[in-house]
């Protein structure tokens, strides 16, 4: 059958060449029988290569013209569902059934990349393990140390409930149509190290208000924050108080703080580091 275009509109560009669709699924290396769930399955190149492993493949696809692409390639195999939704809205941990969990494979579309990534940390309970190919940058700043002036939000959104780690680039050449930046494959593991015990959304809201303006000193950043936040700072002795009960030097920028820093904070802010 012919095989739908790629949508601007959708950030589509389809993984053509196969040496690099083997080495992703190696990298994910799917056992016999484990449910596998893939975001964006486009034309079913990693799907292929799924199911030729083993695994029972969860496909979930928002594109309606490339739906009846993948249930004419895979379509009546008891080894493969196809999820016809925006991921953005779909509850994982049911997807999956009867399955408990299962992990996760993704060529990511470049432009709600990190949206799709918010939401599939959210569900890590279901999804403990994803393999997914982003913008090179993206995983340059999801992989960013303390210091670096790659790191953010989404670093420490990423780095608070995950380990990461950057696998291979992948070029342009690699797909169709073919995109101005490269790509490249990271594995994402939900933390079972037993990190403290913080308020996850007060985290990402303090990380939120730290990163607001980069080149400002973390207190002036907290000094600037959302009306709600600023009121339970004052509870705390203000932006500064803060800061001194979390021991956080209020000059540096909120890219030198590492992870244990930001959840101090968080604990000081709860009530739980005084």
């Amino acid at each position: 059958m012919n095989h739908p275009r790629a949508k601007k509109r959708l950030g589509q560009n389809f993984l053509v060449d196969e040496s690099f669709a083997r080495r992703i699924v190696g990298a994910l290396g799917p056992r016999a029988g484990e449910t596998v769930i893939e975001i964006g399955p486009g034309r079913g190149a990693l799907t292929a290569l799924l199911l030729e492993g083993g695994a029972r493949v969860v496909a979930v696809e928002l594109d309606r013209e490339l739906a009846p692409v993948l249930r004419e390639r895979f379509g009546g195999r008891e080894d493969f569902k196809l999820v016809e939704a925006d991921a953005l809205g779909v509850d994982f941990c049911a997807a999956v059934e009867p399955a408990g969990s299962a992990r996760v494979v993704a060529n990511l579309p470049y432009n709600i990349s990190t949206a799709i990534l918010q939401r599939l940390i959210e569900q890590r309970r279901c999804v403990p393990e994803m393999v997914l190919m982003l913008q090179r940058e993206v995983v340059g700043r999801i992989t960013a140390p303390p210091g670096s002036a790659e790191r953010g939000y989404l670093t420490v959104l990423v780095e608070a409930f995950c380990k990461s780690e950057a696998l291979f680039d992948v070029p342009p050449g690699a797909f169709r149509p073919v995109p101005k930046v490269w790509s490249t494959v990271a594995r994402l593991r939900a933390r079972t190290d037993g990190i403290e015990d913080f308020d996850e959304g007060l985290l990402l809201r303090l990380a939120g208000a730290g990163f607001a303006q980069k080149r400002k000193t973390i207190l002036n950043n907290l000094r600037s924050a959302p009306e709600d936040l600023r009121a339970l700072f004052e509870e705390a002795g203000g932006a500064a108080g803060l800061l001194e009960a979390a021991g956080v030097d209020p000059q540096r920028r909120a890219e030198a703080l590492t992870l244990a820093e930001w959840v101090a904070l968080t604990q000081a802010l709860s009530g739980r580091g005084r």
